[in-house]
């Protein structure tokens, strides 16, 4: 078991994470993204032709950062963390996991219903974490 209590109880915020891939060029791919926790793994959703898919497809190993952001202007941070892992491949054909990832993140869930499926059909990407550092 790589989380204890503590992290789970931060990755259950609705922090922004820092999703990488590593792209076919052997260069990492690294974007900003909403993300749940299922169990023990992070759950993203993105677009099925997106470059985060395309990535996985070629090489599933990748990273997650979580944390590290201000909390106030008098230089508190919140802890950092990166998560290293592997990223897996998963439907989501019924918007189940990008309703609940929206949902996490935006009190107005009738616009987040209008918002997601305007978006069209989505891709789950689940994190497997091998490994977490505390970086902060």
């Amino acid at each position: 078991m790589v989380l204890d209590d503590s992290l789970r109880a931060i990755l259950r915020q609705p922090l922004i994470a820092r999703v990488t891939t590593i792209g076919t060029d052997g260069y990492p791919h690294t974007v900003p993204i909403w993300y749940i926790l299922d169990g023990d793994d992070l759950v993203i959703a993105t677009g099925p032709q997106s470059r985060k898919v395309r990535n996985v497809r070629a090489n599933p190993k990748g990273a997650v950062a979580v944390g590290g952001d201000p909390v106030n202007a008098h230089d508190s941070y919140t802890a950092g963390y990166l998560f290293q892992g592997e990223w897996a491949l998963e439907g989501d054909p019924d918007f189940e996991w990008i309703r609940k990832i929206a949902y996490r993140y935006r009190d107005d869930h009738t616009r987040a219903e209008r918002e997601f499926t305007a978006w069209g059909p989505h891709q789950a990407l689940r994190f497997t974490i091998h490994r977490a550092i505390k970086v902060m």
